[in-house]
C-alpha cells in the first residue's frame, strides 16, 4: 500500500521554466522528484499545488507524493532534502495525509503577492518589478475592487489553456505600500495561466490614467485577453499561500 505526503517547500524561480516538468528545460518539479527519489531510493512523482510560469518564485508551496514508505522521518528528510537541493529550493516540513487528500484539487485558495520597487535596488532585482513612473494607488485600489463583481476572468488569461471554466472567485484583491515597494495581495478559490501577473499589468495602467474604472469593467466584460493590459514581469510575482482543510 502505498502512503502520500505533503511537502512544503519554497522556491526563487529566476533560474526554473516554471513548476511543471517540460523537455529541455529545468522546472522545480524535476528538481524535487530528482532529489525525493534519490533520497528515498524509489521513483516518486510530485504533484503540486498548481503551475507557477517561468521567473515567478514561491515563498509557499506544496506539493504532494506517494510512496511505499509507511512513516518518514519529517526532520530528518528535510535536513537531507536541503542538504542534497541547490540554494534556491528549501524544504520546510513533510506531513502525511489521507490517501484522497490532493495537493492541488483539495485547494480551497491561493494568495499571491506581487511586489513592485518604487526605487532602484540592486538587491531586489530578482524579486520585485522596479517600476518608477508616478502611480495613483487610490485609483488601483478602487479598481482592484471591481475585481469582486465578476467570476470570468477569460481577459486576464493566457490564450488557448486546457481549463474546462475560466470563472474564479476572488476573496482579496488590495495594493498597500511598504518600505520603497508597493504590494498586491490577491487570494482566489483558484487562478488561471498569467492571470496575476495579467490583472497588475492591467491596473498599472489604471494607475498611470491610461485606464479609468470603468475601463476595467469593459475589459472583463469583453471577456477578449487583448482587451487588457501586458502582463507583468514574473520577477515580482509570489506564491504565498495556499489554503487547505484542517485535517
Amino acid at each position: 500500500m502505498t502512503n502520500r505526503y505533503f511537502l512544503q517547500c519554497s522556491f526563487n524561480g529566476t533560474n526554473y521554466h516554471g513548476w511543471q516538468i517540460q523537455p529541455n528545460a529545468i522546472s522545480v518539479q524535476q528538481v524535487l522528484e530528482d532529489a525525493l527519489t534519490t533520497i528515498l531510493r524509489e521513483k516518486i512523482s510530485a504533484v503540486g499545488a498548481g503551475r507557477t510560469d517561468t521567473g515567478v518564485h514561491a515563498s509557499f508551496f506544496i506539493l504532494h507524493f506517494d510512496s511505499d514508505i509507511s512513516e518518514i522521518d519529517s526532520d530528518g528528510m528535510v535536513y537531507k532534502l536541503n542538504s542534497y537541493l541547490r540554494p534556491d529550493i528549501a524544504v520546510q516540513k513533510i506531513w502525511k495525509v489521507d490517501n484522497e487528500t490532493h495537493a492541488r484539487f483539495s485547494a480551497l485558495s491561493r494568495t499571491y503577492k506581487y511586489f513592485i520597487s518604487t526605487e532602484k535596488n540592486p538587491f531586489r532585482t530578482e524579486t520585485t518589478y522596479k517600476y518608477l513612473k508616478p502611480l495613483d494607488i487610490d485609483k488601483m485600489n478602487e479598481a482592484a475592487k471591481v475585481l469582486f463583481d465578476y467570476e470570468d476572468f477569460t481577459s486576464f488569461s493566457r490564450l488557448h489553456t486546457d481549463v474546462k471554466t475560466n470563472n474564479c472567485k476572488i476573496y482579496l484583491a488590495e495594493w498597500k505600500e511598504e518600505n520603497s515597494q508597493l504590494v498586491f495581495t490577491i487570494k482566489a478559490d483558484r487562478f488561471l495561466r498569467n492571470m496575476v501577473r495579467a490583472i497588475v499589468g492591467t491596473l498599472l495602467e489604471v494607475g498611470r490614467e491610461k485606464l479609468t474604472v470603468q475601463d476595467l469593467r469593459k475589459i472583463i466584460e469583453s471577456k477578449d485577453r487583448c482587451d487588457a493590459g501586458a502582463s507583468a514581469p514574473a520577477q515580482g510575482l509570489f506564491l504565498v499561500d495556499i489554503e487547505y482543510l484542517e485535517e
